[in-house]
C-alpha cells in the first residue's frame, strides 16, 4: 500500500512556483495524497480548482487544519514549493520541527539538505522520523562520468524538452508513458527533477544538483540502468529549463547524456516572459526548435502546448496554426491526450507499431 502524504504548498498551489505540489495531484505512483495545505485556497477540492475536476483531495489552511480533519495522521509531510531560491524561510522552518513532533516523516525537495543541518538531525532522531532530501547527491566517488555506453544500445530514446522552466515538461511526459504502457509498451521513464522523483519513477536523477562533470555521465548511467534492468521498447526522458535559458543549463546535460533520437517540444504560447525572470522574453517554438536541432543529432517531432491563459478557440486555433507553419503534429496532452504523439513516435521509429499489444475489452 502507498504510504499516505500531505503536501505543504503555502500560497503557491496552481503557479509555477507549486510545481511540485502541482504534479503530486496529478499523479503520485508513491504516495497516497490526502490533502494539500494552502490557505489562500482552503476549502476547495485540490482537483477542481486544479484541474477543473474533483479528485477528493482537499486544501487545509494550515498543518493544525489538517490533522484536526484528517483519520489519522500522515505518513509524510512533502515540501511541495519549488522556489528560484530553493531554501526555507524561517516560518517554514518552525512548521517543520512541528511536523516532526507529530510523528511525520519529510521528505525535502529543496537544494537546502536537511540532513546536514544539526537542528534537523537532532530532532529527526528524537522523534524517530525519517528525512529525505530528494535533491541531494551522491558523493563524487559514487558520480558517473560520461562513458559511451550509450552509444551501444539502439532503444529509442525520446526527450521532452520545452521553451522554458515550469512549462509542463514532466506532465507531458508522464501523461506520454501511461499511454505508451496501454498500448502494451515496455516503456522506462527518467525524471531528472525533485517532482518526478518523489512521484515515484524508477529511474532518474535531480540533475540541477549534480556538478557539471559528472551532469552526461549520471544521466546515461539512469539511461543505461533501465535499460539493462528492463529491457524497454522506448526510453522516454523528462526535461528541464530549457536549452536557451540563460540561468540553467540541465537541458545541454540532459541532451548530451541522454543522446536522444527525438524531441517533443513543449511551449506555452500565452507566457510572455521566463518564470521567475521577468526580464527575458519566451523564445519562440520554431527558435528553440533550431536550436536543439542544431545543438544536438535529434530530430524534434511534435510540439505540445501548455494552455495557461488560453481559451479553447485559441488553443484550438493556435494547434492549427503551428501544425500549418511547422509541419509537426501539434497538441494538448492534458486537454486531447496523447494519440498524435504516439503516432509520430511510431512514424519516427516504426518498429515500435509492431510491439503494441491488443488490449483486450470485457
Amino acid at each position: 500500500m502507498k504510504e499516505t502524504a500531505i503536501v505543504y504548498c503555502e500560497n503557491k498551489f496552481g503557479t509555477m512556483d507549486g510545481k511540485t505540489a502541482n504534479g503530486l495531484v496529478r499523479s503520485s505512483r508513491k504516495f497516497e495524497i490526502v490533502g494539500v495545505i494552502d490557505s489562500t485556497k482552503v476549502g476547495m477540492d485540490s482537483g477542481d480548482y486544479l484541474l477543473g475536476e474533483k479528485n477528493g483531495i482537499p486544501i487545509f489552511e494550515n498543518l493544525n487544519h489538517a490533522l484536526e480533519h484528517l483519520p489519522s495522521v500522515p505518513n509524510q509531510f512533502i515540501y511541495g514549493i519549488a522556489p528560484s531560491e530553493a531554501f526555507l524561510k524561517e516560518d517554514e522552518r518552525n512548521l517543520l520541527f512541528k511536523v516532526m513532533e507529530h510523528g511525520m516523516n519529510i521528505v525535502n525537495p529543496l537544494h537546502e539538505f536537511f540532513t546536514d543541518d544539526e537542528e534537523f538531525i537532532k530532532l529527526s532522531k528524537q522523534f524517530n522520523i525519517t528525512i529525505d532530501d530528494i535533491r541531494k547527491p551522491a558523493q563524487k566517488k559514487d558520480m558517473h562520468l560520461f562513458s559511451g555506453r550509450i552509444l551501444n544500445i539502439d532503444t529509442p530514446i525520446v526527450a521532452v524538452l520545452g521553451t522554458d522552466s515550469a512549462i509542463g515538461k514532466r506532465t507531458t511526459s508522464v501523461l506520454l508513458e501511461d499511454a505508451l504502457l496501454e498500448r502494451g509498451l515496455n516503456v522506462a521513464f527518467i525524471a531528472t527533477g525533485q517532482t518526478g522523483l518523489i512521484q515515484g519513477a524508477k529511474y532518474g536523477v535531480a540533475i540541477d544538483a549534480i556538478p557539471s562533470q559528472f551532469m552526461t555521465g549520471e544521466i546515461e548511467n539512469q539511461i543505461m540502468k533501465a535499460y539493462e534492468t528492463d529491457k524497454p521498447d522506448i526510453i522516454i526522458v523528462e526535461g528541464q529549463g530549457a536549452l536557451s535559458h540563460p540561468a540553467y543549463i540541465s537541458s545541454c546535460g540532459i541532451i548530451r547524456g541522454s543522446r536522444p533520437g527525438a524531441v517533443i517540444i513543449q511551449h506555452a504560447p500565452k507566457r510572455e516572459h521566463l518564470g521567475d525572470f521577468s526580464y527575458m522574453k519566451v523564445p519562440t517554438v520554431k527558435s528553440e526548435i533550431d536550436l536543439i536541432e542544431n545543438f544536438s543529432q535529434s530530430k524534434v517531432i511534435a510540439v505540445t502546448i501548455n494552455h495557461e491563459n488560453m481559451s479553447d478557440e485559441e488553443l484550438a486555433n493556435t494547434i492549427l496554426e503551428y501544425e500549418d507553419d511547422l509541419k509537426l503534429p501539434t497538441t494538448d496532452a492534458l486537454k486531447f491526450g496523447c494519440d498524435k504523439l504516439i503516432t509520430s513516435i511510431f512514424d519516427t521509429y516504426p518498429n515500435l507499431k509492431s510491439k503494441q499489444k491488443k488490449v483486450l475489452f470485457n
